[in-house]
Parts: C-alpha cells; structure tokens; sequence
C-alpha cells in the first residue's frame, strides 16, 4: 500500500509540474515525422495482465516493416537483435526519436501508467509477451509478480550495454532486495543517468 501511495504521488506530481514541457514534446513529435504523436506497445504486467505502455513516438510509422527487413537481409543485425533486443544504429528511429531515446524522454507518458496502476515507480521494465514466453520462459512468474517500473536496477548500471538476459538477471537482483528506500535510491540515479546518459541508445 505505502508503494502504490508513493507511485500515486510521485506520478501525478511529476504529471502535472510538467504539462508545460510535455507540450513542448509535443509539438516536436508532430512536426518532426509523419504519425501519432504517442505509441502504446502492449506489454505485459502484474500477474501476467496486459496493459498499452505509452511512449512519445520516436520510430518511423513503418517501423516493424524495417526491422523485418533488417533482420533478414542482414545477419549481423539479427545476432545484435537476438542479444540485446535493440540495435544501436537504427534506422527506424526518427532524427528527434535518437534524442528523446539518448535522455529517456519517450518513457515520459508512462508516469500515466504509473498512476492507472498499470505500472510503479521503480520495478522490473514491462516486457512484451514475446520475451515473457521465449526470455523468462520459467522465470515469468517471479518477474511479473510485482509491478513493472519505469525505472530499474540495469538502467541505473548500464542501460542498453547489457544483454537481454543480463538485464532479466538484474530484475531478478530488484525483486529479491527492494524496499522503499532501494526505490528511492534508484529514482535519484535515474534522474542522473538522464542528465548523464551512458549506453543510451
């Protein structure tokens, strides 16, 4: 209850001190590529409840098309892909997308999951079903059986240069020792990591 009640808080506060700059944000995604402004990507949450993660757009609206097309031209790029589950050229993201990645500001519109009770403050990244039944596989129901956050451990420790399952091993690192003051801890080192971004991409 203390955690839901600091999510409730720190969401709607953050939300609404804000608005200004989310408008901002705004404009420049409408302007600088062609499509919606924000992105839901289902992904899955507590319990294995999916939800629409919300993002500020940052890819082309063709993205899958490309990836599809990248994965089967080149092989390289899909070795990168099955490893990190990201590529760090990506020719799918749109020339203001690169800088909203680099300071994590697409993840902004996820504080609206955070007060819906969709997702934390701080918790294991929300997954897509894809990596939950081929990644987790039989480490799902330890991972989904808190909230996801939209902040954890590995952004904090690395962000991108770690694997996908280097990553599902950090969650695994949160779930076994969070409380509220770990939460705390790792929300002043997200707010570095955004001024300071290493292994942003």
């Amino acid at each position: 209850m203390k955690k839901r009640l600091f999510d409730i808080f720190c969401s709607s506060t953050i939300l609404l001190l804000a608005l200004p700059v989310f408008f901002i944000f705004f404009i420049i995604v409408k302007y600088s590529s062609h499509g919606p402004v924000f992105y839901g990507h289902p992904r899955i949450g507590l319990n294995g409840k999916p939800f629409l993660c919300w993002k500020f757009r940052t890819m082309f609206v063709d993205a899958e098309e490309k990836l599809e097309q990248l994965l089967d031209s080149d092989p390289i790029i899909l070795q990168e892909w099955n490893t990190y589950y990201k590529l760090k050229i990506d020719p799918r993201i749109t020339p203001a997308g690169k800088w909203f990645r680099k300071f994590s500001l697409d993840e902004l519109p996820q504080l609206w999951n955070v007060l819906k009770g969709d997702m934390s403050m701080v918790g294991p990244r929300p997954l897509t079903q894809y990596e939950v039944t081929h990644i987790l596989k039989h480490k799902s129901a330890k991972i989904l059986s808190v909230r996801p956050g939209l902040t954890t451990v590995w952004i904090v420790r690395g962000r991108n240069r770690f694997t996908l399952k280097q990553r599902v091993k950090w969650e695994e690192f949160y779930i076994d020792h969070h409380c509220f003051f770990f939460d705390c801890r790792l929300i002043g080192q997200t707010i570095r990591t955004m001024i300071f971004p290493k292994g942003a991409y």
